[in-house]
């Protein structure tokens, strides 16, 4: 992997861990499944009218748009309004991955090697621990939130596997079509539109305009900029080298919270967090057998395949 990949990989890192940051602005304001109406309703329209459709089957877009788009947003953002810390939301969805591959040899019937097997249980551990540590303070029901929301992402993954799509950023983009109308139905019904129209009238605050920054660098930089970095990345180098970047999200994303939020993670919460990122490590990284002369590549063909790290 090339040195200047390498930096474009660690740049497209710490966009996605102030991706975060971008999150807790919007949701500071609009109420949480609104806004996550909007963040794909804003890349939905310009996608529709200037990017190619992305030749893959119905049913796995608009899986992938409900696991990724729908189900896992609804559960990030509103388990970050009723308390999950930036921070550890940022560490807790990197759940995702794991669970990808859970679901892969249930549903799939994908062989788990004895690395990924350890790496599982390392960070099935740590997730663990900071479950526990929450419940003693009645802090549980956030973290399981982001828990189902790293899990609705790995289903979406599987989906977007499935797909198989030539260019996976198209495919990207056109899944921000599925996720306005569901996300939008959920508002009316747990939030109602008097909350909607409440943050909509109330735009030329200081609060609603830190609100619309934080939304325009959702779409903006978290996720066409990210997304259009990395699936170049992807396509220039073998997935098992590029994916394990995406493990600075968290170190990123809990730090800024650090900094910008006062966020003080307690002891347990960060070794479990380093346990977490290990186990993740340990069943991302290919075996160096892998990449010797005369070894068969799995990542042969990166852009036919679907990482389990995909921008937030």
């Amino acid at each position: 992997m090339l040195v200047r990949d390498r930096l474009l990989a660690v740049f497209v890192a710490v966009l996605w861990g102030c991706n975060f940051l971008a999150i807790h602005a919007t949701i500071e304001h609009f109420p949480p499944l609104f806004a996550g109406s909007l963040r794909f309703l804003v890349i939905a329209i310009p996608t529709v009218l200037l990017v190619p459709w992305p030749k893959v089957k119905v049913r796995w877009l608009i899986g992938y748009g409900l696991g990724f788009g729908t189900l896992q947003f609804a559960f990030l953002f509103v388990g970050m309004d009723i308390g999950m810390p930036t921070g550890l939301a940022s560490l807790v969805l990197q759940a995702s991955a794991p669970f990808t591959v859970l679901l892969g040899a249930v549903l799939l019937r994908e062989k788990v090697s004895p690395r990924q097997f350890a790496g599982i249980t390392l960070a099935v551990g740590g997730m663990a621990a900071i479950a526990w540590h929450r419940a003693e303070f009645a802090a549980l029901l956030p973290v399981v939130l982001t828990l189902l929301g790293a899990l609705s992402w790995a289903a979406g993954n599987l989906c977007a596997r499935q797909a198989q799509p030539r260019n996976p950023l198209h495919l990207t983009l056109w899944m921000s079509v599925v996720p306005p109308l569901p996300m939008f139905a959920l508002s009316l019904v747990f939030e109602g539109p008097g909350e909607q129209w409440a943050s909509l009238s109330t735009l030329g605050s200081s609060g609603g305009l830190t609100a619309l920054g934080g939304l325009a660098y959702i779409v903006l930089f978290g996720t066409i900029v990210g997304s259009g970095i990395w699936t170049t990345l992807m396509r220039r180098n073998p997935a098992g080298v590029v994916a394990p970047f995406s493990l600075l999200v968290p170190v990123v994303g809990m730090s800024l919270a650090f900094l910008l939020l006062d966020e003080r993670p307690a002891v347990l919460e960060i070794v479990a967090g380093v346990v977490v990122v290990t186990g993740v490590l340990l069943g991302s990284l290919r075996r160096r057998a892998d990449t010797l002369p005369g070894k068969s590549d799995p990542d042969a063909e990166p852009e036919r395949r679907i990482d389990g790290k995909v921008p937030v």
